[in-house]
């Protein structure tokens, strides 16, 4: 987006609000609520700047040309039916894309995780 602030910026500002000026006045009853949508704000700002592109080029590579939205429930059929075990051809990329994927939730959900 050209204008600012941005929505990164929105989530930012709003979460600062909610941490700093809201929560310390709201009864214990109320606290772990705010901390909830405070945490919620922080994951929605991880997920709209999350660099997608490095986990659909690994699944792309592993899967061949689409959508991530649709290669997904593709590739989740494929490991079910054990196509892609160890062993198999294209096992090597498609557990690329897997470590891909899984960096990326961590990067959004539980950055921490990651280290």
């Amino acid at each position: 987006m050209l204008e600012r602030p941005d929505a990164d910026n929105l989530l930012a500002t709003a979460r600062d609000v909610v941490l700093n000026q809201l929560l310390p006045a709201l009864p214990e009853s109320h606290r772990f609520a705010a901390r909830m949508v405070a945490s919620a704000m922080a994951i929605a700002r991880r997920e709209a700047t999350a660099a997608t592109a490095p986990a659909a080029a690994a699944l792309t590579e592993a899967l061949g040309a689409g959508a991530p939205a649709a290669l997904l429930p593709r590739l989740a059929a494929e490991i079910r039916a054990g196509q892609h075990d160890p062993g198999s051809p294209g096992h090597a990329e498609v557990a690329a894309a897997l470590l891909a994927l899984t960096r990326l939730r961590c990067a959004v959900s539980n950055p921490r995780a990651l280290g």
